[in-house]
């Protein structure tokens, strides 16, 4: 398939026969997907129906049919049972073969070839063979055409340009134009020819995401290894990647430390370090050492199929422009079709002009009525927004998305793991009794084993200072409180403000350094020896480093920017205002809908969040984005998802969004713009038979090539369109079909 036309040509074929329901076709992809009563219609007959129209259709896994390349039937295309084509074991892919190989290729060089010696005949033989010889030129290469345009007849679809071509072409010869239709036959089969190199390439960059992840992986099985395909792995099983190799599966490293190269998953340049109990994603690259992961995740369930199968997904999720163009286009090419005849036989019969001149006009009117350009004008610049978004780390399910999110006025942040870290570290650590060593270590041994953040915290703050905790016994929590143990004979507490007060251990001096720390946004706990302050300990959840500069651009692009958050008042001012942002605080998550619903009543509203209790009011949103290290549930419920845990991907998503719907509004302008500047020159008589093919497939050429722009866009930077001849960075092994 080479434009949104040829998929509404599948569509249209199959959707007319009865049990048939919920037809989705996928340019990009090559997918037909539908749901089927087989005791009104047999998946046989579905099969006949695409093949009559001149597609070639097979069972996802198995051999492409004639024309090579042409519909992948998933396994679960036809829902039924008697029916349902078997799944069949995939096959090792070929390359694509090249552009003079294919069908349209060879009709190309054919037509091509005939051409030339239809005009060596004029120059070598007599007017009358020459004559025939482009009479004989025509007729071969629009045999092909005519056939394809009388199967579509046939299914109820009669405005197609091969039924178009095949008049304009057909009308030429009656007339004596002889020359010109064989011109415009060879001229319309380049420009299939083109249409199909630019689709495949647009195709490639969706396909590259399914080569990232590698057939095969090495299994522990006792003390050796085997080679297993990696879609056979199951959870819990431990798998080695070699340096150089590609990490077959998400995992956990279970042993080895390296740095593992990220960019294929999620566009970030610089290699993570992956020790024991860090997660890694499939498709990444493992750089220094050998690394033992398990498994986490089924083949099937995989960062990588999460991606192809949102992308997958988003194609099928049409933008509210797309779907207008399908409309306009089924009303424009009947009324150019009435126009030209229009032109055939008003002037001869109102003004005595003369037939053979106006009948060529209207053929050549005919040809600039196809709307393939027009209708190929959206999906192509969405599917290259996509596919830049995926190899950037930032996803967006479908055109309805991009065109809202191009569309944003604010952005609502949660504050916990998405702003900041999600994780509070220790920032102040003040001794009133002995010093600052012994104050960890007593404090540390306290919280030894905790469950709390902030114990955690303090734990890791001991371990990063080389000291060991105090060896505690009878330790026990107080809920809301905090912690006690006995140390060394001593009661030591770990608690709140709060605690000390109950235990009349926070003078006023001690009380005033605690406010003076809350004021920053930090929580405080205080350290007690038998109800005695040691000394305080200050914690906070760090805003991430580039949350301010995400800020900032959201502001430079004319967005305003707002925290959600349940934390109390003064921790959230104190983060908003580190961060040039509004606050509302101490909401909990009905409060964080009812926030939302508020702004969307008179703004376009992106929320922005990564846990459970943001699922409401990431739907609550015009566009819901989960941060890509959020939960299921957030990643699920949102419109879309930013993988890296970059706070600037927001505006890059903002960015690409406006630049795709940039580039559809420049689609749209070349596609009409030469249907009217041709239109209006035909009629005129300025311009004639291929001159009018040259404007409709040349459209279509330009604005898949205009939508291919897109896959050379820097979202996460200001920078514009780069130049065409900059080619985007692809990382891909093997290829599995889609």
């Amino acid at each position: 398939m080479d434009c949104g036309a040829c998929a509404a040509k599948v569509r249209g074929a199959v959707e007319r026969l009865p049990g048939v329901a919920d037809v989705d076709v996928a340019l990009m992809s090559e997918r037909l997907r539908l749901t089927l009563n087989e005791n009104e219609t047999s998946s046989e007959r579905i099969e006949k129906e695409v093949r009559g129209i001149g597609f070639g259709i097979s069972p996802k896994g198995a051999k492409a049919e004639r024309p090579k390349g042409g519909f992948i039937l998933p396994d679960d295309a036809v829902i039924g049972g008697a029916g349902a084509v078997p799944q069949e074991p995939a096959l090792e892919e070929t390359p694509d073969p090249a552009w003079y190989q294919t069908t349209k290729g060879r009709l190309v060089l054919g037509s091509g070839a005939l051409l030339a010696a239809a005009w060596a005949s004029r120059l070598l033989l007599s007017a009358e063979i020459s004559h025939w010889a482009f009479v004989i030129a025509t007729l071969i290469g629009l045999i092909p055409v005519a056939r394809r345009a009388f199967a579509m007849a046939r299914v109820g679809m009669p405005f197609t340009i091969e039924m178009l071509m095949t008049i304009a072409a057909s009308g030429a010869l009656v007339i004596g134009e002889p020359e010109e239709a064989a011109l415009v036959v060879f001229l319309f089969a380049v420009g299939e020819l083109l249409e199909g190199v630019s689709a495949g390439k647009a195709r490639n960059s969706i396909r590259a995401l399914t080569k990232l992840v590698p057939k095969t992986a090495r299994l522990e099985v006792g003390n050796k290894t085997r080679e297993v395909a990696a879609e056979a792995l199951s959870v819990g099983q431990i798998v080695q990647v070699r340096p150089g190799d590609r990490v077959p599966c998400d995992g956990e490293v279970v042993s080895g430390t390296s740095g593992v190269d990220e960019s294929p998953v999620t566009g970030e340049s610089v290699p993570r370090l992956k020790e024991p109990g860090v997660d890694v994603f499939a498709g990444s690259i493992n750089t220094e050492a050998l690394l033992r992961i398990r498994v986490t995740k089924a083949a099937a369930d995989n960062t990588i199929a999460r991606i192809v199968r949102l992308v997958e997904e988003a194609e099928s999720a049409r933008a509210p422009t797309e779907r207008f163009i399908d409309r306009f286009s089924r009303v424009y090419m009947p009324a150019v079709v009435g126009m030209a005849a229009l032109v055939a036989v008003g002037p001869p019969l109102a003004f005595g002009g003369a037939w053979d001149e106006w009948i060529y006009r209207a053929l050549a009117l005919l040809l600039i009525g196809c709307p393939c350009a027009l209708v190929i004008s959206v999906p192509a610049s969405i599917t290259s927004a996509l596919s830049t978004g995926a190899r950037n780390g930032l996803l967006m399910k479908g055109g309805a998305v991009i065109e809202a999110a191009a569309r944003v006025t604010h952005v609502a942040f949660d504050k916990t793991g998405t702003l900041t870290h999600g994780k509070p570290r220790v920032t102040d650590v003040q001794v009133l009794v002995g010093n600052e060593a012994d104050l960890l270590a007593l404090a540390a041994g306290v919280e030894n084993g905790a469950s709390h953040p902030l114990g955690q915290a303090i734990c890791g703050a001991a371990e990063a200072r080389d000291i060991d905790p105090a060896a505690a016994t009878q330790s026990r929590a107080l809920p809301g409180k905090g912690a006690e143990a006995v140390i060394a004979g001593a009661t030591i507490c770990v608690g709140s403000p709060r605690l000390a007060a109950e235990r009349r251990a926070l003078p006023e001096t001690l009380r005033a350094q605690v406010e003076a720390l809350e004021a920053q946004g930090k929580t405080v706990v205080i350290v007690l020896r038998d109800n005695e302050a040691q000394g305080l300990i200050a914690l906070r959840d760090e805003p991430r480093a580039d949350a301010a500069e995400a800020v900032a651009q959201l502001r430079a692009l004319g967005v305003s920017s707002v925290m959600l958050t349940g934390d109390n008042r003064r921790t959230a001012a104190a983060i908003a205002d580190g961060l040039g942002i509004d606050h509302r605080a101490e909401l909990m998550p009905e409060d964080k809908v009812a926030a939302i619903q508020n702004l969307t009543a008179e703004a376009k509203v992106m929320m922005i969040g990564d846990g459970i209790n943001d699922a409401p009011a990431l739907a609550a949103a015009h566009v819901g984005v989960a941060m890509g290290s959020g939960t299921d549930v957030a990643l699920e419920t949102a419109d879309a998802a930013i993988l890296r845990d970059r706070v600037t991907d927001v505006p890059g998503q903002i960015r690409l969004a406006r630049a795709a719907m940039g580039n559809i509004r420049q689609n749209i302008a070349i596609a009409l713009g030469l249907k009217a500047v041709f239109l209006v020159t035909t009629v005129l008589g300025i311009t004639g038979l291929w001159i009018a093919i040259l404007a409709d497939t040349g459209a279509t050429v330009l604005v898949t090539l205009n939508a291919l722009r897109l896959l050379f866009f820097r979202p996460t930077t200001a920078e514009r369109l780069a130049a065409p001849g900059r080619r985007p960075t692809t990382h891909a092994t093997n290829e599995t079909t889609v």
